[in-house]
């Protein structure tokens, strides 16, 4: 039923929380993960008017997005995984849903933050406008931080 299952991590132990169940699933169904991290544009989301700052902050972040993304990558081969990472930048929610739909996965399993009150009505939820606007099953797993 599932062959690609797409997990995006951001960096956060809490995002992670997602691994044991995506690694669950892949095994029962001898599925492949791919590990997806998304680096905003500060450009973007932050309204930098000097372009060489924001220029440095996306060089930095996919520096930290590369490293972090070989070393999850690396620990799930290391356990008998097929597994690909994928680095992209742009809006998280966006993102996600393309690269669900460019690498044709059956299912998203991702972490959800648990922003409630103000938090969440700023901040919004990634977790959220993706199951609202994916066209494939999405599993959420709650934090427990």
């Amino acid at each position: 039923m599932y062959k690609k299952i797409l997990v995006p991590l951001d960096g956060s132990k809490t995002a992670e929380e997602v691994l044991p169940h995506a690694k669950a699933l892949a095994y029962s169904e001898g599925a492949e993960i791919i590990i997806l991290n998304v680096v905003a544009n500060p450009a973007v989301e932050f309204a930098f008017s000097d372009p060489g700052i924001a220029a440095e902050t996306i060089a930095e972040e996919e520096a930290a997005g590369k490293k972090y993304m070989f070393e999850i990558e690396s620990q799930l081969k290391s356990e008998g995984f097929k597994v690909s990472a994928i680095l992209a930048e742009g809006s998280a929610a966006n993102v996600i849903l393309k690269m669900a739909e460019q690498n044709k996965v059956d299912v998203i399993a991702m972490s959800t933050h648990g922003r409630t009150g103000p938090a969440h009505w700023f901040i919004g939820s990634v977790a959220e406008r993706v199951v609202r606007n994916s066209k494939i099953p999405v599993v959420l797993i709650r934090s427990n931080k």
